[in-house]
């Protein structure tokens, strides 16, 4: 996702507020990511907030000067200044937000230019809560929690658990930078629509591995990068996702936020857990590069290069994919992906009749810029009526909720 609208014509507009916590430092990484992918950043400081970070610093990095109650209750030209920045923003995200804070949006209380911004804005709000544990578990602040989630303006990153400034270890960390960026930026593909809500989706991604010994396998090269995509993106449309997944880098477990997780290794591992939470799954999406084969045996020990076999017998996992295609109900939507080199269409369509999918991914790994590892993506993208969607080279995130939009519209039926 780019920082320019999808006609080329203006840069996405972001309205940042920060009010009082130790958690705003975390936001400066957020404002920077941002204004370097050519977004138009404004940023709200409350008066607290600027005891921890100063307005130059938030100037410096948005690339624009700092808005704060000095300039709001000054006399100035022209109309308001929070009617002029509530019209200007798409989206609207408070990070850190306060107890203080969140108890005024719940109550429709406006008492700087923060809040007065807020309900002179109509866009998409996105709230990611940051306090001491006691406060966030206080049955007030709770229930201010749960009555700003109920308008639907309002879009959460709740916050995480881990050691606190405080030095107190339980939930009220802010999320961090990564996930916020995240959510940002399928808000502005979504314009904070929902279209997944009530959904459960089951996704596996990532690489398996089968091992001939405790330091040898049988793998590829899979980072999970487009799963967790896929999961976030559902999440951000409202869905309820449960993510198996392979082993993955500790930096994107952490993006994980709001998602139930499983962890496997082998593909007899992921066969079991997919199946395990198949019958509540209302879309199945089979992201994960499973391993083919495995070794006949595997040794309890390493294996010296004199012990190694100049032939190794090998055997087929578990037919996933196969597998869930006949188990599922009528009404699971079931999505494979086929990662290829060369022509990608005529062994993705082998696999989308042969597998009995809904659906199927095509995506080249053989050209620069997508495939494994990467941040980008680009595929092609078949359904069982015939559709064939072209996805152009864009970030996985942007991908996933090409795909969901794509499958979410009533099928073409051709002929």
């Amino acid at each position: 996702m780019t920082g320019r609208s999808t006609t080329g014509e203006a840069p996405r507009r972001v309205l940042l507020g920060i009010s009082g916590g130790i958690a705003a430092y975390k936001v400066c990484s957020v404002i920077s990511s941002l204004a370097k992918e050519g977004l138009a950043v404004r940023v709200v400081l409350t008066q607290q907030g600027q005891a921890f970070i100063p307005p130059l610093t938030v100037a410096t990095l948005a690339r624009h000067p700092a808005y704060t109650d000095e300039q709001f209750w000054q006399a100035s030209q022209g109309r308001p200044l929070h009617i002029e920045l509530g019209e200007w923003a798409e989206l609207f995200v408070i990070a850190p937000l306060s107890a203080n804070t969140l108890g005024k949006l719940a109550h429709g209380l406006a008492d700087n230019l923060l809040t007065n911004t807020v309900l002179a804005s109509t866009c998409p709000v996105l709230l990611a809560p940051a306090m001491n544990t006691d406060m966030w578990q206080q049955p007030s602040v709770q229930r201010n929690w749960q009555q700003v989630l109920q308008d639907d303006r309002y879009h959460a990153i709740a916050p995480g658990s881990g050691v606190l400034a405080c030095d107190r270890v339980g939930t009220g960390r802010m999320a961090e930078p990564a996930d916020i960026l995240s959510h940002i930026h399928s808000l502005l593909h979504t314009g904070g629509k929902r279209d997944l809500a009530g959904q459960q989706l089951l996704i596996s991604t990532g690489s398996t591995r089968e091992f001939l010994d405790p330091v040898r396998f049988i793998g590829n090269p899979a980072s999970g990068k487009m799963g967790v995509a896929l999961a976030q993106a559902a999440l951000h449309r409202g869905a309820s996702v449960t993510l198996v997944h392979g082993p993955m880098e500790e930096a994107l477990k952490a993006r994980l936020g709001g998602i139930q997780t499983v962890e496997v290794t082998t593909a007899a591992q992921m066969h079991q857990a997919m199946l395990a939470h198949l019958a509540p799954a209302d879309w199945i999406v089979m992201a994960a590069a499973v391993a083919d084969v495995k070794p006949t045996t595997q040794a309890a020990t390493k294996l010296t290069k004199a012990d190694l076999p100049e032939a190794l017998p090998l055997a087929p996992v578990p037919d996933i994919v196969a597998d869930l295609a006949q188990r599922r109900s009528p009404h699971q939507k079931l999505v494979g992906f086929a990662a290829q080199t060369g022509d990608i269409l005529p062994p993705a369509m082998d696999k989308l009749r042969r597998k009995g999918l809904d659906a199927i991914v095509a995506n080249p790994v053989d050209v620069a810029g997508s495939g494994f590892g990467g941040d980008r993506n680009q595929a092609i993208l078949l359904t069982k009526t015939g559709d064939k969607i072209v996805i152009p080279p864009c970030t996985k995130l942007d991908m996933a909720h090409q795909i969901f939009e794509a499958l979410g519209k009533p099928a073409t039926q051709n002929p």
